[in-house]
């Protein structure tokens, strides 16, 4: 008896792989339909929200402040500035935030945050495209803003990486979780005053000496899920930007428009 060669399956062509993607997921979602990440009720894609769910969001669209986000009830021209960005202009160059912070927003947040549903990451990345697409598609790498070690053990991972990967494959820009590092284990910002939240990250971050050459001369997109007071990502920034970095732009899934939410958890 001879040995034959087993003849070799040649590679699927991208077009089969499409196919096989497509039957695949129709055969999971025919198993487990897909369900509104918020309330749980079916849906005809995964990781998205249902229209009831959909419409109690508030979208940040244009017009809004070029440094800081926040809408404008009228639109002011091109890179017009808030009084609030006048009187203290932020660290980095332009912030930009997919929606409100409202109670469906804070929802998906602690969805992602507390409840481990990457999915409510994946929706609330997806959201976060449109807005941040100047941004996005000016920058030259995409960090996360980092947890500390001892933080990210308990939790396990970090939701503010969860959203920057998922732009980062959509968007095909560099995804960097090594350059800028969280040092220093800060108490929670919740319940804390604007003054009190920027000495509570003061010195919190760093980027290690021989991290440095990543982002230097480089646009830097830096992400988080909300942002409040800014100043985590002003403490970000600062130290980005005295690292080398080019610039710094921000973008967040959800933004604090009124100072009574800084007593809430976000």
């Amino acid at each position: 008896m001879t040995d034959e060669p087993i003849a070799e399956i040649p590679p699927l062509s991208q077009r089969g792989q499409a196919a096989a993607r497509w039957l695949w997921r129709g055969f999971v979602d025919w198993i487990t339909p897909p369900r509104c990440v918020a309330c749980r009720t079916e849906v005809t894609e995964g990781a998205s929200l249902c229209l009831a769910c959909w419409q109690t969001l508030t979208f940040i669209d244009e017009p809004v402040c070029e440094a800081m986000g926040t809408p404008f009830d009228y639109d002011q021209g091109e890179g017009a500035l808030s009084p609030a960005a006048i009187a203290e202009p932020p660290p980095w160059q332009r912030a930009r935030g997919a929606v409100a912070f409202t109670e469906t927003a804070k929802h998906l947040v602690h969805l992602l945050k507390y409840n481990d549903m990457h999915e409510a990451g994946l929706a609330m990345a997806r959201m976060m495209l449109g807005p941040g697409r100047k941004l996005i598609a000016d920058c030259d790498v995409i960090l996360p803003v980092p947890l500390h070690r001892k933080r990210l053990w308990r939790r396990r991972f970090n939701q503010a990486a969860v959203l920057a990967q998922e732009i980062s494959r959509v968007s095909g820009k560099p995804y960097l979780t090594d350059v800028l590092l969280r040092q220093m284990v800060t108490r929670s910002q919740v319940g804390l005053t604007a003054e009190e939240r920027r000495k509570n990250v003061r010195r919190a971050f760093a980027v290690p000496p021989e991290r440095r050459p990543a982002i230097e001369g480089r646009r830097v997109l830096l992400v988080d899920d909300v942002r409040t007071t800014g100043a985590t990502a002003a403490a970000c920034a600062e130290t980005l930007m005295a690292a080398g970095a080019a610039g710094v732009d921000v973008l967040s899934f959800a933004l604090v428009l009124t100072p009574a939410q800084l007593h809430i958890e976000a």
